[in-house]
């Protein structure tokens, strides 16, 4: 009996010892399986980065206002008698815009140079009547003196007659036509807006720490959503010399040049100024730098090895000193030379040494003036 219960113990432990082997074995096979696998390669983006040349730009919102606006308007009440522009129309300074009825007007300065004549040739007369003495004093300046009223209110009449007729003070472009043919306008009714176009203001606050950096003849660039891809060119002309109580701003204007008419009076504007000499810099989009307390970074593509010793292409984390942004792109001051290839989207899965694959079929944004798309 004792020898049965023997055997059958032999038979257990050396059971036991089989499995016990196999399972270290599977487990060691798995420990080494683990040891080997790689992840798979992360897809990112990727640009050569290029050196270029960026002044420090103090960018600001502006509104355009023309050298020369005004809403034309009637001076004197009347009927509308001709109009001689269509709306838009450009016009020089002096052309004829409306002709008020003058009827009246001119029958009155009929009369008025009638009485004019007669009391001239009654002043002529008595002039050489008192050189005979045959008048008095008084009656020579009774005559004078209603000479005198005659030809002030012919002049009077005449200058009424000129009020009723609307010129164009200055060259420019007409707006939309707010008059008809035959309608009353009472005194000062707005018959038509005139802007002059070319040259061009542009007005814009910045704070009074940037004053001194806004001389005149400092050049400055303007865009607006309104005319994408276009950049206008101009130069500071004015500085106020008030500070905004409120804001602590100080106005600035800038002169441009508006050939075209394409900037309109109250259009809003973005400006740039340059405020320092050109420096070397390398830009890169955004979206490349992964930014952190400890300082921003970037992710450079290179050839490396792995504990295989296979060459494999992965990413190397690089700390990098940024300056001022524009558009999509921020300025790298240090830390990144021309020539290397930056990741630019999904720089956020990344650690240093990581396996990369490179898929540039869609870029993210690189402009130095986006537009917002309306999606």
């Amino acid at each position: 009996m004792k020898k049965r219960m023997f055997l059958m113990l032999v038979v257990v432990l050396g059971f036991l010892g089989v499995i016990a082997f196999v399972k270290v074995r599977q487990i060691q096979s798995a420990i080494a399986q683990g040891k080997a696998w790689t992840p798979p390669p992360e897809a990112v983006t990727t640009i050569v980065a290029k050196q270029e040349k960026w002044s420090d730009v103090t960018g600001a919102v502006g509104s355009v206002t023309a050298v020369n606006g005004v809403t034309l308007a009637a001076d004197l009440p009347g009927i509308v008698s001709a109009i001689n522009f269509q709306s838009g129309q450009a016009v020089r300074k002096g052309d004829v815009l409306v002709r008020l009825d003058t009827k009246q007007e001119e029958a009155q300065l009929t009369s008025a140079e009638a009485k004019r004549e007669l009391d001239r040739a009654n002043f002529e007369r008595a002039k050489m009547l008192l050189e005979q003495k045959v008048i008095a004093q008084a009656d020579y300046d009774a005559a004078a003196s209603s000479y005198d009223q005659s030809k002030a209110a012919f002049i009077n009449t005449q200058a009424t007659i000129a009020r009723k007729t609307i010129r164009a003070p200055f060259s420019g472009v007409l707006g939309i036509r707010l008059i008809n043919l035959g309608q009353y306008l009472n005194s000062g009714a707005e018959i038509v807006s005139l802007q002059a176009l070319d040259p061009i203001y542009v007005n814009f606050g910045v704070p009074q720490q940037e004053m001194a950096t806004m001389t005149p003849g400092t050049r400055i660039a303007i865009t607006s959503d309104a005319l994408p891809g276009e950049t206008f060119q101009g130069k500071i002309t004015a500085v106020n010399a008030v500070i905004d109580e409120n804001t602590r701003n100080a106005w600035v204007q800038a002169t441009l040049a508006n050939p075209k008419g394409h900037l309109k009076p109250g259009m809003y504007v973005r400006t740039e100024v340059a405020v320092s000499e050109e420096k070397d810099v390398v830009a890169l989009p955004a979206s490349s730098i992964s930014y952190a307390p400890y300082g921003n970074s970037i992710f450079v593509v290179d050839t490396m090895k792995g504990p295989d010793g296979k060459e494999y292409k992965g990413v190397r984390q690089q700390f990098v000193k940024t300056g001022a942004t524009r558009g999509d792109q921020v300025a790298v001051l240090s830390g990144v030379k021309p020539g290397e290839e930056v990741v630019t989207s999904g720089v956020f899965k990344l650690r240093n040494g990581a396996s990369v694959l490179v898929n540039n079929e869609t870029m993210p944004s690189n402009q130095t003036a986006p537009q917002v798309e309306d999606n």
